[in-house]
Parts: structure tokens; sequence; C-alpha cells
């Protein structure tokens, strides 16, 4: 299995994995190394696995099964439907800001700190493909429309984290910290009693800091721009792209961070934060969840 296993100074243990494009690292607060090492191939291979099956990259996932099917329904299994169901339901709570439809902007918008920037008539060529409501989802049956693809890179990520403390619990790790890309989850305090500290870096966002955070229980997850942009005479156009029309949000928070009971949680309210652009503080105050946030 591909992980590497780390002595930590002071005690405890750390793997460490590449998933989804991003760093992943499980820190355990344990010194049964057997242990240690049985749960870190289990995790690890449940994390790969949630990417093998929901990635739009791999061409034998369910979505790119779901995107190839060209306007034919497709039989899902259980979890893809209840993962559907959830962007639904963040779609519905977004207005439709949050759409797994949208993933096809992609193809015209490229934040790569350039300046590049598509013209209108590229953009609304692809608007046509974009709308979560469009497609029919009834129970383990889905239709999406010829042309349309979903991209679940918005909820898979986190949806991992939560699978894998979860697995944890279930193996009786102890105490332990999941950290994928900068989406967060511990199992419960360390042995000591005390909190787990982490660092947001906002050094990219013109602050030369590191916001600590402390937290013994549920996750935390951070949305933000600092390094997906385009720059163009004098203009900053974030990699936040509004589905309804296809440019990036106005006055969007530079970076956003929510605490929650769960990771998918964390994530959802954090993204759909940044979609807000000027109303994000309202619309965090309204969540209930604690929060952070940087302009």
């Amino acid at each position: 299995m591909d992980f590497n296993l780390e002595v930590l100074k002071g005690g405890g243990w750390k793997c460490c994995f590449s998933a989804m494009a991003s760093p992943c690292e499980v820190i355990f607060d344990s010194t049964d190394q057997e242990l240690v090492n049985k749960l870190s191939h289990d995790l690890v291979t449940e994390t790969k696995r949630i990417e093998t099956k929901f990635s739009r990259y791999l061409p034998n996932s369910v979505v790119t099964q779901i995107n190839q099917a060209a306007g034919e329904p497709i039989n899902i299994d259980d979890e893809t439907s209840k993962l559907l169901q959830f962007a639904n339901q963040c779609f519905e709570l977004s207005n439709g800001l949050f759409d797994i439809t949208s993933g096809v902007l992609r193809k015209v918008w490229h934040f790569d700190g350039g300046d590049r920037i598509p013209s209108n008539k590229d953009i609304e060529k692809l608007m046509a493909l974009i709308g979560w409501s469009k497609a029919q989802l009834y129970g383990d049956n889905l239709c999406l429309p010829k042309g349309m693809e979903i991209d679940l890179g918005g909820i898979g990520k986190e949806y991992a984290v939560d699978r894998v403390v979860q697995l944890l619990r279930q193996g009786q790790s102890g105490p332990a910290l999941v950290n994928f890309g900068g989406d967060l989850a511990t199992t419960s305090s360390r042995h000591n009693g005390k909190h787990w500290s982490v660092g947001i870096d906002l050094k990219g966002l013109g602050e030369n800091v590191t916001r600590v955070i402390e937290f013994s229980q549920g996750a935390i997850t951070t949305s933000g721009d600092a390094n997906r942009y385009l720059l163009k005479d004098g203009i900053r156009y974030s990699h936040i792209l509004n589905p309804k029309t296809g440019w990036p949000v106005q006055n969007a928070a530079r970076s956003i961070t929510v605490a929650a009971p769960t990771c998918i949680e964390a994530g959802i309210v954090s993204t759909i934060a940044m979609l807000q652009g000027k109303a994000a503080e309202e619309f965090l105050k309204t969540s209930g969840f604690q929060h952070w946030i940087f302009r």
C-alpha cells in the first residue's frame, strides 16, 4: 500500500499519502504501531476507493459513466444516490449557486495566475450545459441531459474525510486528526486532554500570518482563492464561479474557514458562503456554525 508512516517527535504516528490531487495525512495519538499500521492500510484503501469511484478524471468511475450516458437513464448505487441527493439539497439551499454541473466552465476558465479571460461568446456556449435542475434523479436512477456533466469535486474530498473518521472510530484508533489537503476532522481530543492545534496559512492572501485554531471534535474546512486566480488590468478574478452567469463571483471573500460537526457540512457551508459574494457574512451568521472570514 502506498503510504508512509512517520514517528512523531513527542510520541504518536503520522500516516502520509497522496489522493484526490492533495497531500493527505492522518496523525495518530497512539503508541500502538501494529494498530496504526492496520488502520493506515484501511483508511488509505477507503480513500482510494472513493477517489476511484467518484473522480471525473478516471475512465471507469461512476461519474465518468454518468457523464458518458449521452442523455440516457443510468442506474446508480445507493452510495452514489445519497451523494447526489445531498448535492441536490446544497443546490436548493444555495438557490442554485452550488451546482455540480458547473464544472464544464473549466473548459474556458484556467486559473493559473495569468491574464487570459474567456470571451462572453465562449462562456455562453457552455451555459446551456449548466443547471442541476435539468437532471432527473429518482432513487437509483439518474438521467442527465446529453452533453451535460457532473463533478463531485466540491464534496468528494470532504466525504472521504468523514468516511475515514468513521473508520477510525470503528477501529478504536483513539485520538486522531485527519487532514486531506486542508480539510480537517478529528475523532476526539488528545490523550492529554488538550485540543488539536491547526494553522490556516494566510500568507498568500496578503497577511504574513497563520491563523491558529484549536478544536477537539468535529471538522474544519477553508475555502479561498490564494492560489487560483487570474489578474488582468489590475482586476483579480477569483476561481469561485457563479454557475448562473459563468463569471467569477463578485466581491468574493479571499478566505472562509468553517467549523462544523462533519467535514462535508463544514465544506459545503464555506463553499456556499464564498459563492454569496458580499453577502457571505450574513449567510455565515445565519448558518449557526463558527466561522472565520478574511477579505
